[in-house]
């Protein structure tokens, strides 16, 4: 656990790393880390996963959303400074599908009004803005290791922390706090993670990915949501390290982390050819970001068409992000969205479909997906 901290936070060049059983759990204790409570704002993109609302909800805290621009689905910047408010105690910014947000227009903003940024690196490990690593250009910066995120521990999350105060604060909270892993847990995640290295392909995955949701409404495997939280409600386990093996998976997975930046590089250079080829309008993404992209965002005509055909013609198709706070069950007004708030990302929401581009997706596997993708051409 230490050795695996110890190298993330190196990576990093951090003041410390802290690891989680999931990442939104990791999200929860820097929140409190930074003094977050009741009545305080979180300004956040409202095009993101609801388990990272979850946590500012838990708090008793209030998010705040604002609208993407519609090339990197990232948060404008231009509607930033209006939301903020006596009461914002954080910005969050979320690289979303693993581009850059301009964090140089961000933190003029954030530095007016004397607010922290964090960031939300669970779809960009390995993304730089100039010349700089996404989870080096705030306070403190987020990542999880869930199944379909850049790599995986089964489940799992990493907090990085660049302020000595904060990661004090983030130490003190752990050590009187935090949940072990039971070893029920801990074993059955081990289980699955051995089950995914054998059954998990591009042609699998839609099946598999059924299967496994319904286990996890069974209670036969370790799920990454439980119906609670979609309330919003914490869990009395909520608050869970990482188990030892996840750690041991994580090292390993660390090891193969360049060549696994440079495979998704390769794989998003086949897609934007393939894709062009096709007749697809390839979005023209600003200078000041070299992505590595955990999926590859493409809007077609008939997203529900496209998801529903995909899994008989033997095509890895994602829905990220179904609704501004995805998955499509969230009950947004719990969460202090209504509908209309964010227009670019509900728009987004009904368009946007994602490719594969982990390890196991090679040129043979584009090819396949572009050929199935381009009858859904807007």
């Amino acid at each position: 656990m230490d050795n695996f901290e110890k190298q993330f936070s190196n990576y990093f060049k951090a003041k410390k790393a802290f690891s989680f059983w999931k990442a939104r759990v990791g999200l929860y204790a820097l929140l409190r880390a930074m003094g977050g409570g009741p009545g305080d704002e979180v300004v956040l993109p409202g095009y993101t996963c609801v388990m990272d609302v979850n946590p500012i909800k838990y708090l008793g805290a209030i998010p705040v959303y604002v609208d993407i621009e519609p090339v990197t689905y990232n948060m404008r910047p231009e509607l930033l400074e209006e939301k903020i408010t006596a009461r914002t105690k954080v910005i969050l910014v979320q690289h979303t599908y693993g581009y850059a947000c301009d964090i140089d227009a961000i933190r003029g903003i954030a530095n007016r009004h004397n607010v922290p940024i964090v960031e939300d690196c669970c779809l960009a490990l390995g993304t730089t803005y100039k010349d700089r690593l996404c989870g080096t250009l705030g306070k403190a910066a987020y990542f999880s290791f869930q199944w379909n995120k850049p790599f995986t521990t089964g489940l799992g999350g990493m907090v990085v922390v660049h302020d000595e105060r904060i990661a004090e604060s983030m130490q003190k909270l752990r050590d009187e706090e935090l949940i072990t892993p039971s070893a029920k847990a801990s074993f059955m995640l081990w289980a699955q993670r051995c089950v995914y290295r054998t059954v998990i392909y591009p042609r699998t995955t839609a099946f598999i990915t059924n299967l496994f949701r319904w286990m996890t409404k069974k209670g036969l495997v370790v799920g990454s949501s439980s119906c609670s939280e979609f309330c919003p409600e914490k869990a009395d386990d909520f608050f869970m390290g990482m188990s030892d093996s996840q750690a041991k998976a994580g090292l390993a997975q660390l090891k193969k982390l360049d060549k696994n930046i440079a495979h998704r590089r390769k794989m998003r250079k086949i897609y934007d050819d393939l894709l062009s080829d096709a007749g697809f309008a390839i979005p023209r993404l600003p200078d000041y970001m070299d992505p590595v992209l955990v999926r590859y965002p493409l809007r077609v005509s008939d997203k529900q068409a496209a998801l529903a055909a995909a899994p008989e013609a033997g095509v890895e198709i994602g829905s990220w992000f179904e609704c501004p706070l995805h998955p499509i069950e969230t009950p947004m007004h719990l969460y202090n969205y209504e509908n209309g708030m964010c227009p670019e990302a509900e728009k987004a929401s009904l368009e946007v479909v994602n490719l594969p581009l982990h390890p196991r997706a090679g040129e043979s596997t584009a090819k396949r997906t572009v050929e199935f993708i381009k009858k859904f051409k807007p």
